[in-house]
């Protein structure tokens, strides 16, 4: 059973049930993604299965990011197409709050890596695991809106921000290839 609360400023949605990430239990580390307004289904459920297979223990979904369930508790095709099961294996949380999410994982001692393209971003190849990890060694990788990227208020909450070099005429890649890069660079 879904552990749902209600309040003004939170609305999470919790699928854990007990259910630990296979993966999770290979890394010294504790893993998580968040993923915030994320359009499409597809790479919400693309990020799943990468998720799955690279070892994060949890994602966490907020604004308007489709979830694997959807408001009639029935599974979100799209997700299920594309995430093939993983959308079961990984647990998920959904908050309305994009700020309520990263402050809870800040006060349970993650450190917040945003993978976006900023001034002040670094090569995501450049960034060491004594800058990675927090003293907790909990990461939490936020992956931006496929159009928009990370609005400012997500940025002012991050730790450090990694961007992928783009060597073509194309500013940025897919965010679930983004989110494959990233995670296999950092947690396999």
């Amino acid at each position: 059973m879904s552990n749902i609360k209600n309040d003004k400023d939170l609305k999470s949605h919790d699928s854990t049930n007990g259910l630990v990430a296979k993966g999770s239990r290979h890394h010294d580390f504790e893993a998580v993604v968040v993923l915030p307004d994320i359009r499409s289904a597809h790479n919400v459920g693309s990020i799943f299965r990468t998720s799955d297979a690279s070892g994060v223990s949890k994602i966490y979904l907020s604004g308007y990011t489709p979830t694997p369930l959807n408001k009639f508790h029935r599974p979100q095709p799209q997700i299920t197409k594309t995430a093939l099961g993983a959308e079961k294996t990984i647990p998920w949380e959904y908050f309305e709050s994009h700020i309520v999410l990263l402050n809870k994982l800040k006060k349970e001692g993650f450190k917040i890596i945003a993978v976006e393209q900023t001034i002040k971003s670094v090569n995501y190849k450049d960034l060491k695991n004594d800058d990675l990890f927090g003293v907790n060694k909990k990461v939490a990788f936020v992956f931006g809106n496929e159009v928009d990227g990370l609005p400012k208020v997500i940025l002012n909450k991050t730790d450090v921000c990694v961007e992928l070099p783009m060597n073509g005429a194309k500013e940025s890649l897919n965010v679930s290839v983004t989110a494959g890069i990233v995670l296999f660079q950092y947690l396999t």
